[in-house]
């Protein structure tokens, strides 16, 4: 039964040795394991705020990029529509430019089929001049081929001469 009533001396001596040991921790351990977890605690709040505010530039510079995204997008876009209508526009001056010297091709090839023409037509009526003086002297040779027929030729001619 000695455990359940306690001795005073022992209780004292119990008391004095547990008094020296808190003055003891209080005075050379509890201050450090204090300041050791204020420092710890100091330590995570401010990682936590480093935390906040890499969190926000971090939103910040992913705003950023949509934005400069979004401007690259409209500027890619903006090239991509200048370079087609600058194609369709060389396409369209081009086939201005080739109809242009389509029509000089055509104009210049009408106007050779015209002199070539000209020249045939000119060449024919020579030609057909040729011939009927051909045909006209043969046949006035085979008209005249008897002296008969020569002075009735000579006759005619003459009183045609003196109707006029």
């Amino acid at each position: 039964m000695d455990l359940i009533t306690p001795n005073i001396g022992l209780a004292f001596w119990t008391l004095l040795v547990f008094m020296l040991l808190l003055f003891i921790l209080t005075k050379f351990a509890w201050k450090p394991i204090l300041g050791a977890v204020k420092a710890r605690e100091k330590n995570i709040s401010e990682s936590l705020e480093l935390a906040v505010k890499t969190k926000a530039e971090m939103a910040a510079l992913h705003a950023q990029n949509e934005n400069l995204l979004k401007e690259t997008l409209a500027q890619r876009d903006e090239i991509v529509r200048d370079a087609k209508e600058t194609a369709t526009k060389m396409v369209e001056d081009a086939k201005s430019v080739s109809k242009i010297e389509a029509e000089k091709i055509i104009i210049s090839a009408r106007q050779a089929i015209e002199a070539e023409k000209a020249s045939a037509i000119s060449e024919i009526r020579s030609q057909v001049a040729d011939l009927s003086v051909q045909i006209a002297e043969k046949i006035i040779r085979k008209e005249l081929s008897s002296d008969d027929k020569q002075k009735a030729l000579a006759s005619d001619l003459a009183q045609d001469i003196n109707l006029n």
